[in-house]
């Protein structure tokens, strides 16, 4: 029963089936602490529901004037006391290691499922929906995971009462029998509603959680703008819709709750009041009378866990939902062989990159470039010649304006049409893969896909440590850190690190970054991240606009440093900068989908007029002029 076991080494393959199976799933999955929580939980209840007993027989023996049997119900009841606290002391900590087990295994989950996924998981999924998924839901499912050995101990102490109050007495045994049942299923109308309302609450939660993850990683952009207050006000109200949709939630689990009490309690009573009369008319003692009342108001006890299951299996079933559609992703649509095929590192090297959808060929071991004039059809392309996921709408539904949706689906090829992502299915069918050497890049195991294509992301993160950390990365070992950052002109970003890194004492590689870069520059990030990339030294890259948050004098110099660095490798820069441009080996233009044109940039400058619109803005410019 030690947590020193995780995190687990495999948190297992889950039934993604339906969250009904899931629940069942994560159940079986840690059978032996389900056991034992079983085990402890009715040695506990039973050894509570009995002491009522012995309590019974003292007060009778006392009556009938008997020492030896007030003795030995006395020394009864006070083991059975001792037998309960410490089976109540291991139930505790078994359920407490059940709920902990079941929480680390679905963030395990999620977390091998955003490593499967990489960037194509924000396109599928609201952030906000993730966090919510490995924060609140783990809890709420850890919660159900926990309390069903519970549930099943207080069932079997409850059957071993109603047989032991049957045999003494039959009509209060029966209605023991028969009534702890239908207390329990009135609170089941009550599961619908509150089921409903919890799940509106949940989404708005998400909801919000996303627009506070998206403020955030905003806030040095808002401050810049002086738009805090605005984004104040759209959090403020979408966090009252939360509250609101919490308060109607509330009011269903308030009578749910008022219900566990007041029916119990009820009952009681009637059963007391039925064994006073048969004691006022003789049929039964004193002390069975005591013993039958201990027995019937223990089940109060049980009665509360029924509730407390109906409770978290609302609750549960509603967060297995959202963590199914989040493990329900998938890299590919299921049309291919995935994970069948082979390709090796150094048939990586030497293969032609190939997009069906647009038509553009990458040459083996050749700097290409690729200009397209919209934003997003580049960051597209840039994630398919990955074999990432093509960003479209995503499955929770965020795209909140309509006017972007469409445009984002005229302009972005669209992700696998599955049963979480409907929009996905509307926009049309999903673009074939891009092949490196003839081999689609979804057939190959994830693995061997990201050794041979790494998408240098064009937001890319750094995360804190220190900068020998942000080095630490799988590479062929051809291109060590100095060679990368001087590759990409870093000199000022290392000493701004030393600078910031008192401890590091002078040495750049023992510097620390801190979270997100924020001590750095956009344009220093950029560079650090870029290095990282070469230091992985892939044997082919792909580069979303790499320089667009540097000058244009340092945007030169790197563009001859990457063409350096990477002689020999296949690399693909999608840029408009003409710095960029000019030290291609090929480039090609995209419009409408398609490649229309290739050469080098000096040749399309001259030949080309679609090209040099792109390049130069000369509509844009043009315009301005008008205006």
């Amino acid at each position: 029963m030690s947590l020193i076991q995780l995190p687990m080494s495999d948190p297992g393959s889950p039934d993604l089936t339906s969250p009904s199976r899931f629940l069942r799933w994560l159940r079986r999955s840690q059978r032996r602490g389900q056991l034992l929580a079983v085990l402890w939980g009715v040695l506990q209840m039973g050894a509570q529901a009995a002491i009522p007993l012995l309590i019974g027989r003292g007060v009778q023996a006392a009556v009938d004037r008997d020492p030896d049997a007030i003795w030995l119900c006395g020394a009864g009841a006070f083991l059975l006391g001792a037998v309960q606290a410490a089976a109540a002391t291991m139930l505790h900590r078994q359920a407490v290691w059940n709920w902990i087990t079941a929480a680390s295994q679905i963030r395990q989950l999620v977390a091998r499922q955003a490593s499967r996924l990489g960037g194509g998981l924000s396109h599928r999924i609201a952030t906000g929906e993730v966090v919510a998924v490995s924060s609140g839901d783990v809890e709420k499912i850890g919660w159900f995971v926990e309390i069903t050995a519970r549930l099943w101990a207080a069932v079997a102490v409850w059957l071993a009462v109603s047989a032991v109050v049957l045999a003494r007495q039959p009509v209060l045994g029966l209605a023991v029998l028969l009534g702890v049942p239908v207390l329990a299923v009135s609170i089941w109308p009550l599961i619908g509603p509150f089921e409903r309302r919890f799940d509106q609450q949940r989404s708005l939660g998400g909801k919000a959680s996303e627009l506070a993850a998206d403020t955030v990683a905003g806030l040095r952009v808002l401050r810049g703008i002086g738009g805090e207050e605005l984004f104040l006000a759209r959090y403020r109200e979408a966090s009252q819709k939360v509250r609101a949709a919490a308060v109607r939630a509330a009011r269903v689990w308030a009578v749910m709750r008022a219900q566990q009490v007041l029916l119990p309690g009820a009952f009681v009573v009637g059963v007391t009041w039925y064994g006073a009369h048969l004691v006022v008319t003789g049929a039964m003692g004193i002390g069975e009378l005591i013993a039958v009342y201990g027995a019937t108001a223990f089940l109060a006890g049980p009665l509360r866990v029924l509730g407390e299951a109906a409770h978290a299996w609302t609750v549960a079933r509603v967060s297995a939902g959202r963590a199914v559609r989040v493990l329900s992703l998938a890299r590919t649509d299921g049309g291919g062989e995935a994970g069948t095929a082979v390709l090796s590192p150094d048939r990586a090297a030497r293969s032609d990159l190939h997009d069906p959808a647009t038509g553009l060929t990458a040459a083996a071991g050749r700097l290409t470039a690729v200009v397209c004039g919209d934003p997003d059809v580049a960051g597209a392309l840039a994630e398919r010649l990955g074999g990432h996921l093509p960003g479209a709408a995503r499955a929770d539904g965020a795209d909140h304006d309509p006017a972007d949706a469409a445009e984002r689906r005229t302009t972005a090829v669209s992700l696998p049409a599955t049963a979480e992502d409907p929009a996905a299915a509307q926009d049309g069918p999903r673009a074939p893969s891009a092949r490196l050497g003839g081999v689609p890049l979804d057939a190959l195991p994830l693995a061997d896909a990201r050794a041979a294509v790494l998408v240098h992301d064009k937001e890319p993160v750094l995360l804190s440590g220190t900068l020998a950390e942000l080095f630490a990365v799988p590479s062929s070992g051809r291109v060590t850190p100095p060679e990368a950052l001087a590759a990409v002109r870093a000199d000022d970003a290392l000493d701004a690190l030393v600078d910031n890194s008192p401890e590091s004492g002078g040495d750049p590689m023992r510097s620390r970054i801190t979270e997100r870069g924020r001590s750095l520059s956009g344009g220093q990030r950029q560079r650090l991240a870029l290095a990282r990339s070469l230091v992985a030294d892939p044997p082919v890259l792909v580069l979303d606009e790499p320089t667009s948050a540097v000058d244009a004098h340092t945007e030169s110099r790197i563009a001859d440093g990457l063409k350096e660095i990477r002689r020999g490798r296949t690399t693909v820069v999608l840029a408009t900068s003409p710095l960029l441009l000019d030290r291609a080996d090929q480039v090609a233009l995209v419009q409408d989908g398609r490649v229309v044109a290739t050469g080098t940039h000096r040749e399309l400058m001259h030949t080309e007029p679609r090209y040099r619109m792109v390049v130069t803005r000369e509509e844009t410019a043009a315009l301005e002029e008008t205006v």
